[in-house]
């Protein structure tokens, strides 16, 4: 923002003094993000001095955004009455209920697969067909099954979830044949709009009115039909651009549905007996991944931690950490007056069970190598380590290797320097 008018550009040295000392590896991945985005641009000058300036076409439209100026309908247009004639007023309660039971839906749908439910409940097949391209599930035998970074996304509240799963929608427009622009500004004209507030839909492109049908089956927004001129964004929608939660679910680590549910709801003991207080489908539905469940009452279920069902929970994808991560997170407030709120006996247990199962766990990167000096090698392994990418290194042989290469490739390239 202080950019934003700026007539020169910023000089590197004055942005140093807005970071706190040691702060370099922070400077160093902010600037690159904001690059990478097209938000800043940095130039080097002859005599070796950095600059910074915003990007043209982002300032452009950053400044129309603030002075109301530009193209009109940025911010969405409200209906007009006769086109929410004939439409039912809809209320805050109603949209919150329909966009909770949507999501939840497809909450289900990843975990009921795996858990032994048959799961008849339809969410679309452009849901159906996001959730597998995000590799969140994974068909077995006709039925879903959720993978291990499916496993992590259903953790997450809602507001990060919704996120996660619009990512791989933005992935995926250029396989539907979708205007990437169009579907960006829809998705941030969103965050803008005003819950309850019905808006037309005369001034959407094509790409935007076939997004209402996508959003509209995730339950970020309400249209009565497809025909419909107005739609209305629910709490989905309007917490999109903000530090909000946004809607509470079931499943939710977040969940205000009830002081239990928002304290933890879970109690182990050392002999890994499992008591769960909900009567929430999808939380039960996530407990019998790893868990071997004896009896459910109206708001208790009872299970054992066992060989097997850990086992089943690993060869599925999901890794003890992920368990042990998820029982700390609804621990009952009783366990909480602990100092490690699972026993650690039953932590270590289901460390070494996953490990009888010799899994291997990969990630992909880039290895770097064939440094022409010992200075050249430590002086990019440092820069890497200050971005946060090094994940490997061996100083005798001189290679490394980093989960991203982007930063270190055009920090190596800065070096070389114009030829």
């Amino acid at each position: 923002m202080a950019m934003l008018y700026m007539p020169t550009s910023f000089p590197d040295a004055q942005l140093k003094a807005w970071f706190k000392p040691g702060a370099t590896r922070e400077k160093e991945q902010a600037t690159f993000v904001l690059a990478q985005l097209h938000i800043l641009d940095t130039t080097k000058e002859d005599d070796g001095t950095i600059s910074h300036s915003l990007s043209r076409g982002f300032k452009r439209s950053l400044r129309h955004a603030l002075e109301g100026s530009g193209k009109d309908g940025s911010f969405g247009v409200s209906a007009t009455k006769e086109e929410s004639r004939g439409e039912r007023r809809v209320s805050l309660e109603f949209l919150d209920e329909y966009a909770r039971a949507q999501w939840e839906t497809i909450l289900f749908y990843m975990v009921g697969g795996a858990a032994g439910v048959d799961v008849k409940s339809d969410i679309g097949a452009g849901t159906k067909k996001l959730l597998h391209a995000g590799d969140l599930v994974r068909t077995f035998h006709g039925q879903p099954r959720i993978t291990k970074e499916g496993f992590t996304f259903v953790l997450q509240e809602t507001n990060a979830q919704v996120w996660n799963l619009l990512i791989v929608y933005l992935k995926m427009v250029n396989d539907l044949g979708m205007n990437e622009t169009d579907v960006l500004s829809f998705l941030f004209m969103l965050g803008s709009l005003e819950l309850g507030q019905a808006y037309s839909t005369s001034t959407l492109s094509p790409t935007q009115l076939h997004m209402l049908d996508d959003l509209s089956a995730m339950g970020i927004v309400y249209r009565s039909s497809k025909d419909a001129k107005v739609f209305y964004p629910t709490r989905l929608a309007t917490t999109l651009t903000s530090e909000s939660g946004g809607l509470n679910t079931s499943g939710d680590a977040s969940s205000s549905s009830s002081s239990t549910a928002n304290q933890g709801f879970i109690i182990i003991e050392t002999n890994y007996r499992l008591y769960a207080y909900t009567n929430s489908l999808i939380q039960i539905a996530i407990i019998s991944l790893f868990c071997k469940l004896q009896h459910r009452f109206p708001n208790l279920i009872s299970g054992k931690l066992t060989k097997e069902s850990v086992h089943k929970a690993v060869s599925q994808g999901i890794t003890s950490q992920q368990i042990i991560s998820y029982l700390t997170t609804y621990a009952h407030p009783q366990m909480q007056k602990n100092k490690t709120f699972i026993p650690p006996t039953v932590m270590d247990q289901i460390r070494l069970w996953e490990y009888e199962g010799e899994r291997v766990e990969t990630k992909p990167g880039y290895l770097m190598r064939e440094f022409a000096t010992q200075a050249e090698y430590l002086d990019v392994m440092k820069y890497a380590e200050q971005c946060g990418v090094l994940e490997w290194k061996n100083d005798e042989k001189r290679i490394f290797f980093v989960s991203h290469v982007e930063q270190v490739s055009a920090y190596l390239k800065g070096k070389k320097g114009p030829r």
